[in-house]
């Protein structure tokens, strides 16, 4: 858990409105990020795992088509564009991120 506490971190210094797998009952303000888990990569040598790194679905929501957030999670490490969408007068913009 101490790794995912270490992402939230990290992306709470792009915004502060960053939420975990956030519930269908929660209203969510805008701009904000919403991150989930959605992979995890395990490399092998001799059918031991050596690495195991998890991989994050991290999707910047903002009313604002240019927003900087989008930027500012492009540039973390390990950060790979996935998609752009727009839905209900919001923008996403969709990252993988291994952490």
């Amino acid at each position: 858990m101490g790794q995912r506490l270490d992402l939230q971190a990290i992306l709470e210094t792009i915004t502060e409105r960053v939420y975990f797998q956030p519930k269908p009952n929660v209203e969510l303000e805008y701009p904000c990020i919403i991150y989930q888990r959605d992979y995890a990569d395990t490399k092998f040598a001799d059918n031991n795992p050596y690495s195991h790194v998890k991989r994050y679905m991290v999707t910047v929501i903002d009313r604002d088509p240019d927003s900087d957030l989008p930027d500012k999670v492009a540039a973390l490490p390990s950060a790979i564009f996935n998609r752009f969408y727009p839905a209900d007068g919001l923008n996403h913009d969709v990252y993988q991120v291994f952490f």
